[in-house]
Formats: structure tokens, sequence, C-alpha cells
């Protein structure tokens, strides 16, 4: 029986995967396409029917691509990274919550914030391993970065903790079945919302990968296939907040298909605001995380503490 069990998690956990990297795919097509209607001009629009297609043979051209080895740099740890940071991000897909056989554990939450924080790590052995200036500071920007809005990030959570009193996704399904958590920590969602652009290193906050002073940051020695992993470890990324988000604050019914409409609806938030902000400047996103965040985020953790304490007092 347990054998069977194994079995079943493993196939759905192929399954799983296999469906991420296709989404991830048509992610990109979508994200080109709301670009291009934002810069009033069209998307893809020659490969297949309205270029649906396209990503398919980005893929194919991306992988059949001749990769190039920079001589100075970190053989294994060049060579290694995007993989790494491909398997993180695929790994942290892992924790959510599914109704037939699936690893759904009780700590899926404290899982993805260690999952989250490793996956830094491969960002700066990328820009590390290729012995080269640009990368470098690439890769030291996005440490210097993560340790800024993670632990505002960290905080902002516990507080949504704090009211359900589990480290289990599905648990928020069952708090969230007759009011969002968006009505009554309105302020702290936008910041989670914020703080996870930077955790995915997107727009306004892409210091790892600045085009205008990096070249292309941390990537900017990859190509074809290591440049692809990294990045569709970035797009999945951005997937895997969007449903995350949906989970925190969004009600989290996976048996209705309204919920993937809001996952639809917070990824185009993620592509809409590449299209519309200018890059944020890197000392302004410092004094952002620590000067109004962390106590924000501090004041409402003490808050949503002393109503559960107040409740649990009421109750006995």
């Amino acid at each position: 029986m347990l054998m069977k069990d194994l079995l079943m998690i493993l196939v759905s956990s192929l399954i799983l995967m296999i469906c991420v990297l296709i989404g991830v795919a048509f992610l990109t097509l979508f994200e080109r396409k709301v670009l291009g209607y934002i810069q009033i001009r069209k998307g893809p629009n020659k490969v297949g029917f309205l270029g649906l297609i396209q990503p398919f043979s980005d893929a194919i051209k991306l992988f059949s691509k001749e990769q190039i080895y920079p001589i100075m740099s970190n053989f294994n740890l060049y060579y290694f990274s995007p993989v790494l940071n491909l398997l993180l991000a695929l790994l942290m897909w892992m924790c959510l919550p599914f109704f037939s056989v699936n690893i759904s554990f009780n700590l899926s939450l404290l899982f993805f914030l260690s999952i989250s924080s490793l996956s830094v790590y491969t960002i700066m052995l990328a820009g590390w391993s290729s012995n080269s200036n640009y990368s470098l500071l690439g890769s030291l920007r996005s440490v210097a970065q993560t340790i800024s809005y993670e632990v505002s990030l960290a905080l902002i959570l516990m507080s949504f903790l704090f009211l359900i009193l589990s480290l289990s996704m599905v648990d928020f399904l069952k708090y969230q079945e007759y009011i969002w958590f968006i009505y009554l920590m309105f302020p702290l969602c936008l910041m989670w919302l914020v703080s996870s652009l930077a955790e995915t290193n997107r727009t306004p906050f892409d210091f790892a990968e600045g085009e205008s002073e990096l070249v292309s940051g941390f990537n900017v020695e990859y190509s074809s296939g290591g440049f692809a992993m990294l990045f569709l470890a970035e797009y999945s990324n951005i997937l895997f907040m969007s449903i995350l988000c949906c989970f925190l604050f969004l009600g989290a019914n996976l048996m209705s298909y309204v919920f993937f409409i809001k996952v639809v609806f917070i990824s185009f938030f993620w592509l809409w605001v590449r299209g519309t902000l200018p890059r944020y400047r890197y000392d302004k996103l410092m004094y952002l995380a620590w000067k109004s965040y962390l106590p924000i985020s501090l004041n409402y953790l003490i808050f949503f503490c002393s109503v559960k304490m107040f409740i649990f007092i009421l109750l006995l």
C-alpha cells in the first residue's frame, strides 16, 4: 500500500510540474501580449493561431542553441546553478494543497519560506561563478535586496498565520469561507503584493537584472538552456506567488473556477506593473523595506496577536 501511495505522489508531482511548465510558457506569451497592447502594438501573432505556439518555438530555439562557457568561470557551479534554481522553483509548488494524493502537509507555509530563501543562493552562485563584474554586481544586489524585504515579508505572513493559528494552507480555505482576509487586513495585503514583486525580482524591483545598469545582471553570461532555466524559474515563481496571494487574502476555494480567474488577474497585475512603472532607485527599496514596511508589519503583528489573546481570554 505504501509503495502505491509513493508512486501516486510521484506521478501527481510529475504531472503538476509539467502543467506548471506549460502554464509558464503561456504566461510568457500573455506577458508579451500585455506589454504589446500597453505600448500600442501587437504581441506575437504569427506562429499558430494568435501566436499560441510562439512559446514552444522559443523553447525549442533556446534549448537547441549552442551553450557558451566563459573560460574563466567556475564551471561546475556555473553549469548547475540554473538547474538548481529551476528545481527549487518547481519544488515550491509541492506545498500547494491537493484534495487528491499529494504532499499537502501541515507545515506548508514554513516549507514555502525555506525554499524561497534557498533560491537566492542559486542566483548568488550563478552571478559569482560566471566570474564577470556585471553578473557579480547583479548577484550582490539580489542578496542585499533579499535581506531587506524578506524580514518584512515573513512578518506580514505571520500576521495572517496568527489569525488562523496554523501553518497549513488548507486552513486558509476554512477561515475564508464567509469573508476574505483582504477586507480584514487591506493594508497588509497591499504590502504583501509589493513585497512579492521584490521576491520574484520583477519591475520595479528587478535590481538583480537591471538592464540599464548591469547589461542583464546575474544571467549576463548565460545562453541557451541555462538562460531558459533561469527564465522558467522566475516565471514559475510569479505564478506561484499569484496563487499564494489568492490563498492568503482572496478566498482559497480550489474547487471553484473563480479561484483560477483570480490567479490570472493577479498574474496580470505582475505584468501590468512591468509595463507601467519605472525601476525604483536601489536605496529607496532599502528605505521602503526597513523604515516603512518593517515597523508597520510589526505593529500589525502585535495587534493581531493581542486580538487573538483577547478572544482566547473571552472564550475561557
